[in-house]
């Protein structure tokens, strides 16, 4: 559990610096890794087309890579999002975050989900430059699913072998709510991470993220949030 007292350093340990506007340009991203490289935020999460841009950008810096993958909707093939994972790693991703097929998991189909995360993961290890073991995080979308679904998506997040469970796509309907946190952490028990990600704007809001159960915070307003002053539009 986090303390309020956690001061700026610790807390940008625990954030993926995140860029996702697809009207971002390149001068946007570099200036997200010099905020990632002056801040000391723990990775920068772009999408899978910016992730050879940025880790150019942080090769030999201990700034980790994230790319997201099949964002923001989830809903394409399992071999489409293992063919951008793969893409992504070879690039320098270190971290995936997928999102899941949601609407296969509100019709019931359970063990078509499982796949789903389950090919990812296998996906994952495949030209990793760290190796077998690039992290992957889960995104279930929780605005758009009810409890026993949430439920339900961290369970199969858990057994098809991913590291973490992510709330928020942050392009959905909500973000993350501590409520969601504290369910996510006690489905998941304390060895896979919690990411609350969506409408994180704030010191306030971020701390309260981690004192619920969240290892990680995706946010844009990353500065903002180091910084305890009021954030701008973002992630």
């Amino acid at each position: 559990m986090a303390s309020t007292s956690l001061d700026a350093k610790a807390l940008a340990n625990c954030i993926d610096h995140t860029l996702l506007k697809p009207e971002a340009v390149d001068a946007d991203f570099d200036r997200l890794c010099a905020e990632a490289l002056q801040y000391g935020f723990y990775s920068v999460c772009v999408a899978s087309s910016r992730v050879a841009y940025v880790a150019n950008k942080l090769r030999g810096t201990s700034v980790r890579i994230c790319s997201v993958v099949g964002f923001p909707h989830g809903n394409m093939t399992s071999a489409a999002k293992a063919f951008e994972t793969r893409d992504a790693v070879k690039a320098g991703a270190n971290e995936i975050d997928m999102v899941i097929n949601i609407g296969w998991l509100r019709g019931g189909r359970l063990a078509e989900v499982e796949a789903d995360i389950r090919a990812v993961r296998e996906a994952c290890g495949s030209g990793a430059p760290d190796g077998p073991g690039v992290l992957l995080k889960v995104i279930i979308e929780t605005c758009l699913l009810d409890e026993a679904d949430k439920i339900r998506a961290c369970e199969l997040s858990r057994k098809a072998g991913a590291d973490f469970v992510k709330t928020s796509t942050g392009f959905a309907s909500g973000g993350a709510t501590v409520e969601d946190i504290a369910l996510m952490r006690r489905i998941v028990g304390p060895d896979m991470g919690v990411k609350a990600s969506g409408g994180i704007k704030t010191r306030k809001v971020a701390i309260a993220m981690l004192e619920a159960g969240a290892t990680r915070i995706g946010a844009g307003s990353s500065v903002s949030i180091v910084g305890d002053s009021a954030a701008g539009a973002g992630y």
